[in-house]
């Protein structure tokens, strides 16, 4: 395509700040004109959107790791996208690539910004997920914080998600046992039957706490945390002295509701003294430029071997995203969630 060429795109856009738990009306759809594409640009089709949890809290004004999104901005988002049209030397029309366009249907974006995708190698949608921001994230928590050896017990809060699945199976390969928490009998069958943890217990069962305990008479080595909540006041008494402890995420907090309950920090400092617990919070991009490499070599031939197993819940539309968002905040999806914007080709 020419230079001169333009497009309109499609975008959802924040229009109000949640209070509590996101709505549909928190978001509003929008079709704007793109610019010309410049030297060194890219104009993009977007095929896959990823949809993770880190959004809600670029939806608040609250001090973050990385900027809020403005009002009226575009959802930001890491994309696959194909090139539509190319003012870069190396990557042509037709290419695919991994970029942050966010939730709309097309973009210009620097080329220097994304990363060449081979759709021969592993479909184009696992860079979002299994090979993708997931992926690294449960590779380097786990091994640069929580260490596991052979025979201890990981315990992985959501782990039937993109990040806790792939927890629970790195883990296994360094020779632990693997304990996984998820919501509802259909999850946990897949913890055991597809994802191979040792043990699968569901948070929402009354018993929980108690399965819990019985099911780690040893004590837990290393919890891989993406919840916080109920799921963590039942994980912490089992620590083991040196117990550490990777914190990604703690979605049940994310939407800004707090339970009453008595102040616990006191208690929380006793058990890092008397225990010796490693507490340790991370963003995937600190150990990218130390890791990163790695990652794509190991998770890349694990994948072809099927030796690391994956799900994918994709939905269709990029005007459904607003509500499979909010669905999936409140533990709606099963596996990495994606919005099929555009059909590959």
């Amino acid at each position: 395509m020419s230079a001169s060429t333009s497009t309109q795109s499609t975008r959802i856009v924040l229009a109000s700040r949640p209070d509590g738990t996101p709505t549909p009306d928190n978001f509003r759809t929008e079709v704007v004109d793109l610019p010309e594409v410049g030297d060194g640009q890219l104009l993009v089709r977007v095929v896959y959107l990823s949809l993770d949890p880190y959004m809600r809290g670029r939806m608040s004004t609250a001090k973050s790791y990385a900027a809020h999104v403005e009002l009226g901005d575009v959802m930001v988002g890491g994309t696959v996208c194909q090139v539509v049209e190319s003012r870069a030397a190396g990557v042509d029309v037709g290419d695919y690539v991994l970029a942050g366009a966010g939730w709309q249907s097309h973009a210009v974006v620097d080329a220097a910004a994304v990363r060449k995708l081979d759709p021969q190698a592993a479909p184009i949608s696992t860079a979002l997920g299994v090979l993708g921001m997931p992926g690294f994230t449960a590779y380097s928590g786990l091994l640069k914080i929580g260490q596991p050896k052979p025979g201890e017990t990981v315990a992985v809060a959501a782990a039937t998600g993109p990040v806790g699945s792939a927890v629970g199976q790195i883990a296994k390969r360094k020779g632990a046992r693997t304990v996984g928490i998820a919501g509802g009998p259909e999850k946990c069958r897949a913890l055991t039957e597809e994802f191979g943890f040792d043990v699968a217990l569901d948070h929402r069962d009354p018993e929980f706490a108690k399965k819990l305990k019985d099911a780690v008479p040893e004590g837990i080595d290393v919890y891989f945390e993406n919840v916080g909540g109920a799921v963590q006041d039942a994980v912490w008494p089992l620590l083991n002295t040196y117990a550490r402890i990777p914190v990604c995420g703690l979605v049940a907090q994310y939407n800004g509701v707090v339970e009453e309950r008595a102040d616990r920090l006191p208690g929380f400092f006793s058990s890092v003294l008397t225990k010796s617990l490693t507490i340790r919070g991370f963003i995937q991009t600190e150990f990218v430029k130390e890791m990163y490499g790695d990652f794509l070599r190991d998770a890349s031939a694990w994948v072809r071997d099927g030796s690391l197993k994956y799900r994918e819940d994709i939905v269709d539309g990029l005007e459904n995203a607003p509500t499979a968002f909010i669905g999936m905040l409140a533990g709606k999806n099963f596996g990495k969630l994606l919005v099929r914007v555009s059909p590959e080709e």
